[in-house]
């Protein structure tokens, strides 16, 4: 049975209208992969600072303060930051120019990240150990640490912890969503805090039932103030209200590892695991779609099949699309229209 703790609605939030169904079913090709790719490339963007190479950059988020800039998340030149000395928060201009770098030391292993409209950046540490990771930190837009959700190397379900936090989102008037969990052995729920930190809900569990997620990878809002949840191991993306109910399941999109939608609702969804043993219907990349109706409507295929699909995906206010790859060609990078 679902569970729904204490939730507080939006103030002020419009109702979308929209033609969301509980059958996560639409009209769409036979082939998941014919959508049309609209998009190329970019070659050497963006810039990394003189001798730091790309590691796995496990998001790529857009400032939303300027719908330009964008931050990466990386794992320090490499897939872990435990014992680096390295900054895994790089922030680069619309050129792709190195800005700055921060969050040294603090991270076990970089997961979700978000910048909100003050440019606050706010970023997940999957792993609990040696006193660091399982929550979720606060940065100002000087990097300063300014606020911590959970308790640093401790592990648990209560309002006050986290366990493995993988994703985070913040909507328009400051509350934070928090994906909280990574898979059977974490929490699989959704936790709401207000923007000074106070918990205020926390709803769904394990499993592939309707309203249940495994491994919540990746959030999202949209106009409306709904959530979309990139639930990974169920190959679906779940669509919640802003109190906790459950709406409907779209598996049109692929096995999604991320979601990002834009200010004009369109949907952006990045997926690195499908293939012949996960949902082998579908090949990796990036689809897009309209939240209104739920078609995809563009296909960008994996930049080859060494690299794979991105694990991460973002969208500027230009249109242009980023992915954070993980695996065997790790970094980020930036598609623009054709």
């Amino acid at each position: 049975m679902l569970r729904i703790i204490g939730l507080i609605a939006f103030a002020g939030t419009a109702a979308l209208a929209t033609t969301l169904t509980a059958s996560g079913t639409f009209a769409q090709s036979a082939d998941p992969n014919s959508a049309p790719n609209p998009y190329r490339l970019q070659e050497a963007w963006p810039h990394y600072p003189e001798g730091r190479k790309p590691g796995a950059a496990i998001k790529v988020q857009i400032d939303h303060s300027n719908g330009r800039s964008v931050f990466v998340f990386d794992r320090c030149g490499a897939n872990d930051c435990s014992a680096s000395d390295l900054p895994p928060i790089l922030k680069f201009d619309a050129d792709g120019k190195f800005v700055t770098a921060f969050g040294a030391k603090l991270f076990n292993q970089p997961h979700g990240l978000y910048v909100d409209r003050e440019g606050n950046v706010y970023a997940a540490d999957q792993t609990a150990k040696n006193g660091k990771g399982a929550v979720v930190v606060k940065f100002n837009a000087k990097g300063d640490v300014v606020m911590t959700l959970g308790k640093a190397g401790v592990t648990g379900n209560g309002p006050d912890l986290l366990s493995q936090p993988s994703a985070v989102v913040v909507a328009p008037n400051g509350d934070i969503f928090v994906a909280d969990g990574h898979g059977e052995k974490s929490n699989d729920r959704i936790v709401r805090f207000s923007k000074d930190g106070k918990f205020l809900a926390a709803w769904s569990r394990h499993g592939n039932g309707p309203g249940e997620i495994d491994t919540p990878h990746g959030l999202a809002l949209d106009s409306a103030g709904r959530i979309y949840i990139a639930d990974r191991v169920n190959d679906r993306i779940d669509i919640f209200e802003n109190d906790g109910k459950y709406v409907t399941s779209w598996t049109q999109f692929g096995r999604p590892s991320d979601v990002a939608i834009d200010k004009n609702d369109t949907i952006y969804v990045a997926d690195s695991q499908s293939g012949e043993r996960a949902n082998p219907s579908f090949k990796q990349g990036i689809r897009i779609g309209s939240v209104k109706d739920g078609k995809v409507t563009a296909f960008i295929p994996a930049p080859s099949a060494e690299a794979g699909g991105p694990e991460s995906v973002g969208v500027d206010d230009a249109g242009n699309v980023y992915g954070g790859w993980t695996g065997k060609v790790p970094g980020a990078r930036r598609y623009v229209k054709n």
